[in-house]
């Protein structure tokens, strides 16, 4: 059951990375510039966060099931547009409405996952959701990349669009929810025994906000890999256009090492009776402020392959920090707030996205070489980074807001 989730985010990731893939060719086709591009990207995840709040409204109307089908489909016809309208009004127009169609799968992703998994267990079930962005660089991209030298970037996008539509077929007919949806434990206290928490106790919870401190910055990395580390390669280190979406796959595989080895080492330590605020809050953000570190040094490195290393590294070590803050977000507010509660902070921790693609086209624009450019963008988001994450340390702790949040509950009550 995780499996297809994580093949349906490996397929959502893949349409985000696909525009990085066709971002040189189609500048080239519709004449547009490096800050048209960003603002683009931009406005993709303003939707996209937009469209997280809605996970909530959609887990009360629909089932997980039909809620998270409805999505697929929805996503799948928005790009279809772009192929025979290429301009950049349809381009606004499709990266909008696809923000705003994949902006609650997310949450409702992990909702559905998570009904699979005991809470002391899900570090990694949420890691490997996350990881389909990984596995869309490494076994999606690159075909996507030899569809596109071959057939030209129209067939990469209807190529995606007719896989998220026969994924929605298996789904359908395979897929039911699992017995911790709503609950903790078979047994124990569930949705209709546990009280709500009001709203603005959740989101206004110093391990909510340090939450978002932790992932938006590691968002606004991970959104401009996605858009601009293939244009970064071929225009700024001199790769092939070939050769970048090849190696577009490479921070991807330190990535799912990371993911993988960083979750499963967190569920153990949980398990082992280590405090949740040291595993999945404090232990993030080192990697968080290591990442940081290696943007920083960037101007400093001699060559270009040791420029890709650590980029690779930075974008692995932030990578592996969402599942673990998605996984803390889940131990502060009660199993029946649960989609809604990671929608709002998948939602907002999606502003990264925002700010990320169009700063970085601004940069790149009045920038003396693109490699300047390009260094300047990752600088910038290293220093933000590793600054937001010693912050998030210092406000963090699960069982404080947890055991605060359930006496304001009761009070309500």
């Amino acid at each position: 059951m995780t499996g297809l989730l994580v093949t349906l985010y490996a397929l959502s990731s893949a349409d985000k990375a696909v525009f990085g893939l066709i971002t040189v060719p189609l500048r080239e086709e519709l004449h547009l510039s490096a800050t048209q591009i960003g603002m683009t990207g931009s406005i993709f995840f303003l939707a996209y966060s937009l469209g997280g709040f809605l996970a909530g409204p959609l887990n009360r109307m629909l089932t997980l099931k039909w809620a998270i089908a409805l999505i697929a489909i929805l996503w799948s016809a928005v790009l279809l547009p772009l192929i025979v309208w290429a301009t950049f009004a349809a381009l606004l127009i499709s990266r909008t409405l696809l923000g705003m169609t994949e902006g609650p799968a997310s949450a409702l992703q992990h909702t559905a996952a998570y009904s699979w998994h005991a809470p002391a267990k899900r570090g990694l079930p949420g890691a490997l959701i996350t990881s389909g962005t990984t596995i869309a660089k490494i076994a999606i991209v690159p075909v996507l990349a030899f569809v596109m030298h071959a057939h030209g970037w129209r067939a990469t996008v209807l190529v995606l669009a007719a896989a998220s539509a026969l994924w929605v077929v298996p789904w359908l007919i395979t897929w039911f929810p699992g017995p911790y949806l709503g609950v903790g434990k078979p047994g124990t206290a569930d949705a209709a025994t546990e009280p709500a928490v009001p709203w603005r106790h959740i989101v206004q919870s110093r391990t909510f906000l340090g939450g978002l401190l932790a992932v938006i910055p590691a968002y606004m990395l991970i959104s401009v890999v996605l858009q601009w580390l293939p244009s970064y390669f071929e225009n700024g280190l001199g790769y092939s256009q070939l050769q970048s979406g090849w190696m577009f796959a490479f921070p991807s595989f330190v990535g799912f090492a990371a993911l993988i080895g960083g979750s499963v080492l967190s569920d153990r330590a949980v398990a082992r009776g280590w405090s949740v605020r040291a595993v999945r809050v404090i232990a993030p953000a080192i990697g968080i402020i290591i990442a940081g570190c290696l943007l920083l040094a960037l101007p400093s490195i001699p060559s270009r392959m040791l420029t890709v290393t650590a980029i690779s590294l930075a974008y692995g070590l932030a990578i592996a920090a969402f599942p673990l803050f998605t996984a803390t977000m889940s131990e502060i507010c009660p199993p029946r707030q649960l989609a809604g509660t990671l929608g709002i902070f998948l939602a907002m921790q999606s502003l990264g996205g925002v700010i990320g693609p169009l700063a970085t086209g601004i940069i790149l624009d009045s920038a003396a070489t693109p490699v300047a450019g390009y260094q300047l963008t990752f600088q910038l988001i290293g220093a933000i980074g590793a600054v937001s994450a010693l912050l998030a340390v210092s406000l963090a702790d699960p069982a404080r807001d947890r055991s605060r949040n359930r006496q304001i509950a009761s009070e309500v009550r």
